[in-house]
């Protein structure tokens, strides 16, 4: 892990955050983007105090040119990333009836946007290196369809189906593509959205533990040494994961009356 140069995006909180700091301490180069200035700034004093090896960027991640051109300053500043782990995500969980049509759109924006754009504006200029490897955190929503939350689930999916996409498309080359599906977690994501925590279906709760930040974070500093195509933790979410292939209709129904009402 010494000097890999690696880019997290949603780095001055949650998951991302714990990831920049496992991965720091396991000797990593960082760079984290999110919106905030002060939060990044924070963030970055926080995992290293030196600032040797960590650099942020503010940037709009849902925006085409602010990407770009926070991709550009990247480069030219610190380099190609070896790794680009993409954590940045929002959107609060809304039932259809609630939701305005701009939900939907913003729900889509971030994550799914801002992973799509991020993978692409360095893939770009990896292709000269020839190798790159490309982190997409997810959630268990994505497996799952339950009352509550008809814009973040989609937007959930659709990470889904752009990791398995990308996995495909770059399948026959040096490049490699990970998706790390989590389940509840101890961030400030559910601090900032009581509401979506309230309707997380009560099997989910009762099956699966919720995990630490600090637990993500060396799940995904695994992930980045074994490049394991696919990972879901905790445990128990790759068990429930594996059986929903089987029975569908019966998790369907087991989400539907232990959700939202």
């Amino acid at each position: 892990m010494n000097n890999k140069l690696i880019l997290i995006t949603g780095g001055s909180s949650g998951i991302g955050k714990a990831a920049a700091n496992e991965l720091h301490q396991l000797g990593a180069k960082i760079i984290i983007q999110a919106r905030g200035i002060e939060k990044l700034k924070s963030a970055a004093m926080e995992i290293d105090s030196s600032g040797n090896r960590i650099s942020y960027y503010a940037t709009d991640l849902t925006d085409q040119k602010s990407v770009e051109s926070a991709a550009k300053t990247i480069i030219e500043n610190e380099g190609v990333p070896d790794v680009v782990i993409n954590s940045a995500g929002a959107g609060e969980w809304l039932s259809f009836k609630e939701a305005t049509v701009s939900h939907f759109k913003e729900a889509m924006e971030s994550p799914y946007l801002a992973t799509a754009l991020t993978c692409k504006v360095f893939y770009d200029k990896m292709q000269k290196r020839g190798t790159g490897h490309f982190i997409i955190i997810n959630s268990a929503a994505c497996y799952f369809s339950f009352p509550g939350a008809t814009g973040y689930g989609p937007a959930r999916w659709a990470m889904l189906g752009f990791s398995k996409s990308l996995q495909a498309d770059l399948y026959n080359s040096n490049f490699n593509v990970s998706m790390i599906a989590f389940g509840k977690v101890e961030s400030p994501y559910f601090e900032n959205n009581p509401r979506s925590e309230e309707r997380i279906p009560k099997i989910a709760n009762w099956l699966i533990s919720t995990m630490s930040m600090e637990a993500t974070g060396k799940v995904i500093a695994k992930t980045v040494k074994n490049k394991k195509r696919i990972v879901n933790k905790p445990f128990m979410l790759d068990v429930l994961v594996f059986f929903n292939r089987f029975t569908p209709g019966m998790f369907r129904w087991l989400m539907r009356i232990t959700g939202y009402k």
